[in-house]
């Protein structure tokens, strides 16, 4: 038996736990499977915010991929291109030219990016919140804009750096916008220079209410929650216009701020415009509840295989029609071990499974001891609810290793204050030396100045 060869396209929470528990079911002469990601780790997305806030390590958020996927080969690059009727993919490696990698089994798990808008000067002046990097940057500049409001005498130079914008209320918006303002508040203590009161932290939501993923009455407790910690909360108002940092909102309001942190929705990577494989009118990949990959007649693409983020699979056990599964990392965990299981099961000969999974509630922090859930029914608020995101999410990070890690984290910050320096020099790390050396211009061009 000739061993099957199947690609991984992306490492996500789809990619990782496909690979994982393929190379544990399949042996080395029944399939070799490659993770293409131009990353070398897997980010816990649901811990960015804590990372982002100082409450764990920013490398505890990450899982790297070598280390858990011992049995597979890592491949560091971006694929650009599936020509699934050749079942052949191209890999643009980190450095060097594109290569061809052939496959029999692909899953094309490359995950979503930022859903953005046409708004004129978000693309100059907001960030997102959808990577490490992202996390890690806003933490400095949250920071960094606290020394600048202590440093001035202008007060508009202070009001500008102290107004914190974010534009979304899903799960990450108000965990971002939660976690930040805490550390902030943590913060103030060593800046005599600075009140609570002169910060200004701002949601901007489209929508009538905030965290669409649980009932209302939860959404509305957490609204109370943050207006009691004198945020500023706009419901119904969208965005229309950050140029020049000045943020203008659909509500006539109009101000400058300095910090402006987008997490309004994601949308399938772009990267599957560049594929043969069918997709949905959203962009997804066209999937049946098996998770195998199909064309608009329902006919099975053979050896193509999604979920997740990226692909449109059937909510089996939702009682709408045409009921399509959440883009939640709860999904695309169950997701990964079906799709894993049935890959196994094709390629010895057996007969795939539907995926169903009944969605069994959220959970969200809303900084440190708070926050709500809502679980199998049961509603928690506060410290119960706080302490149940933090068991659930421990739980799920893959590997012993980051759990112990995170764990560590959080218990030294029992006994600890948090971290709440900034280390923005990490953003410009050339800067200070190219500031003392000087330039000096090629011989090459000395030389030609001279033959001219």
């Amino acid at each position: 038996m000739t061993a099957q060869r199947i690609l991984v396209v992306g490492a996500g929470h789809v990619g990782l736990y496909a690979a994982l528990r393929l190379t544990k079911k399949l042996k080395l002469r029944e399939a070799e499977v490659t993770v293409v990601d131009p990353q070398p780790h897997m980010t816990y997305q649901p811990f960015l915010p804590e990372a982002a806030a100082g409450n764990i390590s920013p490398r505890h958020a990450v899982v790297p991929l070598r280390r858990e996927l011992q049995k597979a080969h890592v491949l560091a690059g971006e694929v650009t291109r599936v020509d699934h009727e050749r079942k052949v993919a191209t890999v643009k490696p980190i450095i060097g030219p594109a290569r061809e990698v052939s496959y029999d089994h692909i899953i094309a798990a490359p995950g979503s990016v930022s859903r953005t808008l046409p708004i004129p000067g978000l693309r100059e002046h907001a960030v997102g919140f959808k990577t490490i990097g992202e996390a890690i940057f806003l933490r400095n500049h949250v920071m960094e804009r606290l020394d600048v409001a202590a440093a001035t005498n202008d007060p508009a130079t202070r009001k500008r750096a102290l107004t914190f914008v974010f534009v979304g209320g899903g799960y990450a918006g108000i965990e971002a916008l939660a976690e930040m303002e805490d550390m902030a508040h943590d913060a103030l203590k060593y800046y005599p220079e600075l009140q609570h009161s002169d910060m200004h932290w701002v949601l901007v939501e489209a929508t009538k209410r905030v965290l669409p993923e649980v009932d209302p009455d939860m959404g509305a407790y957490t609204v109370q929650v943050l207006l009691r910690r004198d945020m500023d909360i706009r419901l119904d108002t969208r965005l229309e216009s950050c140029v020049g940092g000045v943020v203008k909102l659909s509500d006539g309001d109009e101000f400058p701020a300095d910090t402006i942190v987008w997490t309004a929705g994601v949308k399938p990577s772009p990267m599957l415009a560049n594929t043969d494989l069918p997709r949905d009118e959203r962009g997804r990949v066209r999937c049946n509840a098996r998770l195998q990959v199909v064309n608009e007649d329902g006919s099975i693409v053979e050896g193509a295989w999604s979920a997740g983020d990226c692909a449109s699979v059937p909510d089996l056990a939702s009682d709408r029609p045409g009921a399509l599964c959440s883009p939640s990392a709860q999904h695309a965990v169950r997701q990964a071990a079906r799709l894993a299981d049935n890959i196994a099961a094709v390629i010895r000969g057996q007969e795939p499974r539907e995926y169903k999974h009944k969605h069994v509630g959220s959970v969200a922090s809303l900084g440190l001891h708070k926050g709500v859930a809502q679980v199998y029914g049961i509603k928690l608020k506060g410290l119960p609810a706080w302490f149940m995101h933090r068991t659930y999410h421990m739980s799920r990070i893959p590997s012993l290793n980051r759990k112990i890690r995170v764990v560590v984290d959080w218990t030294l910050a029992l006994f600890l204050r948090r971290e709440v320096v900034s280390l923005g020099e990490l953003h410009r790390p050339r800067e200070p030396f190219t500031v003392v050396t000087p330039f000096v211009r090629p011989k090459q061009d000395d030389d030609r100045q001279k033959a001219a």
